[in-house]
Parts: structure tokens; C-alpha cells; sequence
């Protein structure tokens, strides 16, 4: 409780405020940011959100999306940069190490300011001087959501906040379908529609605002680039750089193919690797019992959550989708039948 008393007490005078999260956010990424962004430019901060990357066009409905600046952009950049030297105070939202923010960690590390750090992801990179983090929670925007309670304003929560919070714990859930969604999911989101959120119109901001060329992308994606392995319970998708530029494919398009993988009857672990400039980018996906997040942490550079996890490789597609298979095959008994396997 002192800690969080210091914290308070940082945020009883106005102060200049930079607020970021992790590379490609998702939208408990920018819902926590855009979200702790808007309680406290009411609470009379000047707050500047930046993002390491773009992100999925799906979320620009959330309030606060104009004004974000993308780090990737030279114009975005230079301002990005300004704000980060100047600012009293950063908030760090959804990741807990800072090469989740590329080339802004440093500058995070190097800063005279005082920096908060809210997350739910595992093993936390000490670099804060105010921590609310935990594992148990499903998602940072339930964290934003139980900090700012604690803090005593959930009168400041209006439908704007509301929704911003509602749509990270929706995502992070899968839906509410995921393992994480516990008693205090559910509780929270209770508390999040009765101040506003229209959670039919969120769903369908995030779920049901397809292009077309995405929607034939996952037809082509399921029919052409799924390899189901039954022997391995593993089922994975490859995608190649040819294969996204095909379908014109955009920030966001990939997002949950994944899960279709995951989804079929008796598929324990599920991945899909697509082709980038930079490299090979992982998602994996795993049942209730296998802990994706180690299995990605050993051998791909990667982790997250025991059921949703990422990585990366700087093989080529073909020698890291070979690797994959003969480490899947190497770690059956470790991955599929360990005890020592625990939840977050």
C-alpha cells in the first residue's frame, strides 16, 4: 500500500506523461493505453501515447486513437522523442521488457523520470518505479481497471474508458473462452457495461470489420497453409511473404488465424509463422495443460502466457517450420504430459 500511496501522490499535481506499449499492440495493448490515457488527462495530466509500431485498423474506434503518435513514422518520431525527453512521468502498458518497445526501451531505461509499469505477462524486467503486475490477471486493461478503483476514481471511468478496458479483456480472454477468464473477469466487465460499454458494438468493431481480400486470405490460409500433424497434437499454418502480398494483407490480418489451428479436435499445440521482412514471426497457441510460453522461450527467443505465446526466428521459413517439428517431436513428453506444468 506505500507503494501505491507514492504513486498517488506522483499523480496529485499535473504532470507531463508519455504512456507506451508493446511492438504491433493488440487491443488490450492500446485499450490500456488509450484507456489510462483518457482517466488521466481528466485528472488534468498532459498525456502523450506513442506506439513502437502501427497496429490493427480495427481498433481505431477507441477514444484518443487520432492523437497517437507511431514511432515509426519520421514525423510521429520526432515529436515521440520530444515528449519522452520532457516528460515527469512514463507508463508502460502490457509489457513488462523493455525490447518489447524496440529502440524506445533505452530510451525508457535512460530517463530521469518516474516510470510505472502495468502488466500481466510473466517474469518482469525490473525497470519500474511503481509495479502493478500480476499473472493472475486476464488482461493490463483489467489492471487499469482495478488500479484506477484503487485509487478511488471510478466515477472519472466513463463509456470512452469503459469500452477502451472492455475491449483488451475480451481479446485477452479469447472471447471469455480462454482458461484466464476468472471470476474477476467477469466481475470487472460487469462493472465496465454498467458504465457504459456497449459490448455488442465493440464485438463488432473487432470481430466483424473484415476486408475482403483478409476474409479470402484465412480461405486461402485453412485450405492451402494448415499441416496437421494428429501424431504430434500439433497443427500449425505457414505463411510466406508471397502469401501476404497476394491478399494485401495489412496490420491485423493474421490476428487469430492461429486459433483455427487450435481449434480442431485433439490439437494440443498450434503455431503460425509468417514470413516478415525482419524475420519469422511466431505466434503460438496451446490446450489448457501445455505450457506454450517455456516451449517458446527455450527455442524461439519468445514467450507470454502458458496458452498464448509468441517468437521469432532468423532462419529461413522452411528450417524454422523443420525445427518446429523436430522440437515438437524431441519435447512430446515434456509438452504433452509434463507434471511440472503449472498455470500462470
Amino acid at each position: 500500500m506505500e507503494a501505491l500511496a507514492t504513486f498517488q501522490k506522483e499523480l496529485s499535481s499535473p504532470k507531463k506523461i508519455f504512456i507506451t506499449t508493446h511492438v504491433k499492440p493488440d487491443a488490450d495493448a492500446l485499450g490500456s493505453s488509450l484507456g489510462m490515457a483518457n482517466y488521466l488527462l481528466k485528472k488534468g495530466h498532459e498525456v502523450t501515447v506513442v506506439t513502437p509500431s502501427d497496429y490493427p485498423s480495427f481498433l481505431n474506434w477507441m477514444k484518443g486513437n487520432e492523437e497517437v503518435l507511431d514511432f515509426t513514422k519520421p514525423e510521429d518520431q520526432k515529436l515521440a522523442i520530444k515528449k519522452l525527453k520532457q516528460a515527469d512521468m512514463i507508463f508502460c502498458l502490457d509489457f513488462s521488457v523493455l525490447n518489447r518497445v524496440n529502440e524506445l526501451g533505452e530510451m525508457i531505461r535512460e530517463s530521469n523520470a518516474y516510470i510505472v509499469n502495468i502488466d500481466h505477462h510473466q517474469d518482469p524486467e525490473e525497470f519500474s518505479n511503481f509495479k502493478f503486475w500480476s499473472t493472475q490477471a486476464a488482461a493490463t486493461c483489467e489492471l487499469v481497471y482495478d488500479l484506477i478503483v484503487q485509487l478511488g476514481d471510478r466515477e472519472l471511468i466513463d463509456k470512452d474508458i469503459a469500452e477502451c478496458l472492455y475491449a483488451g479483456i475480451m481479446t485477452d480472454t479469447g472471447g471469455f473462452r480462454h482458461p484466464n477468464t476468472t471470476k474477476n473477469v467477469h466481475l470487472v466487465v460487469a462493472e465496465l457495461i454498467d458504465l457504459g460499454a456497449n459490448v455488442s458494438q465493440i464485438a463488432n468493431w473487432i470481430y466483424d470489420s473484415n476486408s475482403v481480400n483478409r476474409l479470402k486470405f484465412i480461405g486461402f490460409a485453412i485450405t492451402r497453409r494448415l499441416v496437421v500433424r494428429e501424431d504430434l497434437h500439433t497443427a500449425y499454418f505457414v505463411i510466406s511473404k508471397k502469401d501476404l502480398k497476394k491478399y494485401q494483407s495489412r496490420t491485423g490480418d493474421t490476428e487469430g488465424l492461429v486459433n483455427y489451428a487450435l481449434s480442431l479436435d485433439g490439437i494440443k499445440l498450434a503455431a503460425l509463422f509468417s514470413e516478415r521482412e525482419d524475420g519469422i514471426k511466431i505466434s503460438f497457441r496451446s490446450s489448457t495443460e501445455v505450457a506454450v510460453n517455456k516451449f517458446a522461450a527455450s527455442y524461439f527467443n519468445g514467450g507470454g502466457h502458458k496458452n498464448a505465446a509468441g517468437g521469432k526466428s532468423a532462419q529461413s521459413l522452411k528450417d524454422t517450420v523443420e525445427l518446429f517439428e523436430k522440437l515438437v517431436e524431441e519435447s512430446q513428453a515434456e509438452l504433452f504430459h509434463s507434471e511440472s506444468i503449472t498455470a500462470d
